[in-house]
């Protein structure tokens, strides 16, 4: 109880003397430390040291911009854009190689190290706030396209249409919830590696809704063997902690290849003034909607429930938002979403390896948005009126089909054909969409991480909360009948000198706890 009468910023050492504790900054140093002899240049020096790896990220998304514009001027053939953008490719291919390790190793330790209430706890939290930020995205996205009406002008039929040749085969919904199931449910694990089920058999794309189901399940199940479990438990863990090792090295070469993916895909660009001309508003419609989720819902949400600087929160995420933005997916950001939040937001292992992998699979908020701009886009361009009940059914299917999207190839585009059957919009004007898909899917991922990011913070709050209360942390493990409530706080997973443990949290740890 002595400990409960220190006020906030101030600590015991281990004599019991009282000491007033100055803010931490990210590199560790006091304020008082950080000013005390220090010239302006050192002063420079020291803050782009501390943030070279966020500055270079985003200059490696305004120079790719600059070098495609240039770039494409020399009119390049497909064999010369596919080496000129191969720097980028080899980014994609590092972070998808880590993706299953990652993924299935992370969600084992995670579920046998936290306490099965607390688990149904942690994913019952998680659901919602997915649920309600996915359909509050949706509504934000139909809410656009019947004020900026982009698809009132008949600009928008022009012979871009004329470029889709892939349109995906539209589906029944009762199929495409069948085929999610049937994706949780996979019949061979090693295949779920590298195939899924969008149709009702197995086609290539990583089926990384099966793993984490059955990752999940292997934990619990770790978890009741008590003892016995406990080997393969610190197996997992440092399979885990060798990953993210892995991780941080990839985290360097990140810049050069958003660099050249960026440039690349500019490159690759048609016509530019046609494709604004003729989809320009559908285009800016996409991306208000994003910009206002991302910029304005998703903080509001996360300030109201924890009453803490959410900017500041997302300022931790650039590294993980701009490679977001280059590789346009959700699952091979996944990697340096777990490094930011937890080194610079201070996330504990335990809530963000249990739960990221989770959200860049169920949590597609800037999918859901695009999804139901396009559809009121679509009725739009045919002249169709949307009533009150076609309205609310995009709605709901947006929301409900978005989880489906993920692992599949051209998955947001596909789940936009079931959206426009089940309302009976035409879905031959899929084309268009497909025209403008790669700028808009970026936009996407960005708010697709960014929502799985706050989540993820929102998370450590009601832990945090939950442990004051109860007097318990969530995540400690309780083998058999041990009594692990008056040990300090320690990874079950993987043993630390005591020294280590004694040390207490990190100062980033320390702020997201109080």
């Amino acid at each position: 109880m002595a400990d409960e009468q220190v006020s906030r910023g101030e600590r015991k050492d281990s004599s019991g003397e009282l000491h007033r504790e100055e803010p931490a900054l990210a590199n560790g140093l006091t304020a008082h430390q950080k000013s005390a002899g220090e010239s302006l240049a050192q002063r420079i020096k020291r803050i782009v040291l501390g943030n070279l790896l966020v500055i270079l990220t985003v200059s490696a998304v305004i120079t790719g911009v600059i070098i495609g514009l240039a770039v494409r001027t020399a009119e390049l053939n497909q064999t010369q854009i596919i080496y000129f953008g191969f720097p980028g490719e080899l980014l994609v291919r590092l972070l998808k190689m880590i993706i299953i390790p990652l993924v299935v190793c992370s969600l084992v330790s995670g579920a046998a190290s936290i306490d099965p209430r607390a688990l149904g706890k942690l994913g019952g939290w998680a659901m919602l706030f997915f649920l309600v930020t996915t359909l509050i995205s949706s509504a934000i996205g139909v809410i656009m396209a019947l004020i900026i009406r982009p698809g009132s002008s008949e600009s928008g039929q022009s012979k871009i249409a004329a470029q889709g040749d892939d349109i995906p085969e539209a589906k029944e919904v009762v199929d495409s919830f069948l085929d999610l199931i049937r994706n949780i449910f996979p019949s061979n694990l090693v295949a779920a590696a590298f195939q899924s089920v969008p149709s009702g058999k197995d086609v290539d794309g990583m089926n990384i809704l099966g793993l984490i189901v059955f990752a999940m399940a292997f934990g619990v199940a770790l978890r009741k063997l008590g003892e016995e479990g406990e080997i393969l438990m610190k197996f997992f863990n440092s399979f885990n902690e060798a990953t993210m090792v892995l991780v941080s090295w990839i985290m360097w070469y990140a810049p050069l290849g958003i660099m050249f993916l960026v440039a690349a895909k500019i490159v690759e660009m048609e016509d530019v003034g046609e494709l604004f001309a003729s989809l320009g508003k559908y285009i800016a419609c996409c991306m208000i909607g994003h910009a206002v989720h991302g910029l304005l819902i998703l903080p509001l949400i996360y300030f109201v429930i924890t009453r803490k600087n959410p900017y500041t929160f997302l300022l931790g995420l650039i590294t993980a938002l701009a490679t977001a933005f280059g590789t346009s997916s959700s699952s091979a950001t996944l990697p340096l979403m777990m490094k930011c939040v937890e080194e610079n937001n201070g996330v504990s292992k335990h809530i963000s390896r249990f739960i990221l992998p989770i959200g860049a699979t169920v949590n597609m908020d800037g999918a859901a948005c695009f999804q139901c701009v396009a559809a009121v886009f679509i009725a739009q361009l045919n002249q169709i009126p949307l009533n009150f009940v076609q309205i609310i059914t995009i709605l709901v299917t947006a929301t409900a089909s978005s989880v489906g999207a993920a692992g599949i190839p051209a998955g947001g585009v596909l789940t936009l054909a079931i959206i426009l059957e089940a309302v009976g919009l035409p879905t031959h004007d899929i084309s268009l969409i497909l025209a403008v898909d790669w700028l808009v899917d970026r936009t996407c991922t960005v708010i697709n991480v960014e929502g799985d990011a706050f989540g993820a913070g929102l998370l450590q709050h009601f832990v945090d909360r939950t442990s004051e209360k109860e007097g318990v942390e969530l995540s400690e493990v309780r083998l058999g009948e041990e009594d692990v409530l008056s040990k300090p706080e320690r990874s079950p997973l993987m043993e630390r000198p005591l020294e280590v443990e004694v040390a207490g949290p990190r100062p980033s740890e320390k702020e997201s706890i109080m």
